[in-house]
């Protein structure tokens, strides 16, 4: 199982990566298009499609990485049993606030897919499709929420906590 997830956080995070790739190639083909007199339809949808895409895709792996802004200041000052059991409510409280707005972008896409609605552009996409990209991201965002808090609760360390214990943090007397 372990695995398994691992596998679907690292494959979300290459599509980030990729999205953000096919970007700078929509770009280069843009500017080409333009010097020789003609353009790319909607190349700036499809590059602002790739950048919310990548945005919402990429969640999940950043914060196995301890990519995201954690405020630990209750944390250390209490004791570990306890520091366990704010870690617990921390991580309870971010999977029902992601599980809610995955309600909701899922609501939004399906109302978009029975209205039949469109993007505005030389090239009209079915708004669902970009749309899907911010499910998929929620999803995997709330599937290692929960996997973290699982860990937390049976007194292991979530995945976060090894990326910041490797990261040295700045200080403001080594000056």
């Amino acid at each position: 199982m372990r695995k398994a997830l691992d596998w679907i956080y690292r494959i979300s995070g290459w599509l980030a990566v990729l999205l953000l790739i096919a970007i700078g190639v929509l770009t280069v083909a843009q500017v080409a298009a333009r010097l020789a007199g003609t353009i790319v339809p909607s190349a700036d949808d499809f590059a602002t499609f790739a950048m919310a895409a990548s945005i919402f895709l990429g969640l999940a792996y950043t914060y196995r990485l301890g990519g995201h802004v954690r405020v630990r200041l209750v944390q250390q000052r209490v004791s570990a049993p306890a520091r366990r059991w704010i870690e617990a409510g921390c991580l309870a409280t971010a999977a029902a606030m992601i599980a809610y707005l995955l309600w909701f972008t899922l609501d939004m896409i399906l109302t978009t897919y029975q209205m039949n609605e469109y993007t505005l552009g030389l090239v009209p996409i079915r708004k669902w499709i970009p749309m899907s990209f911010m499910l998929m991201g929620f999803l995997v965002l709330l599937v290692a929420a929960a996997d973290d808090l699982v860990a937390v609760l049976l007194q292991r360390n979530p995945s976060y906590a090894a990326a910041e214990e490797t990261q040295a943090l700045p200080s403001v007397m080594a000056e």
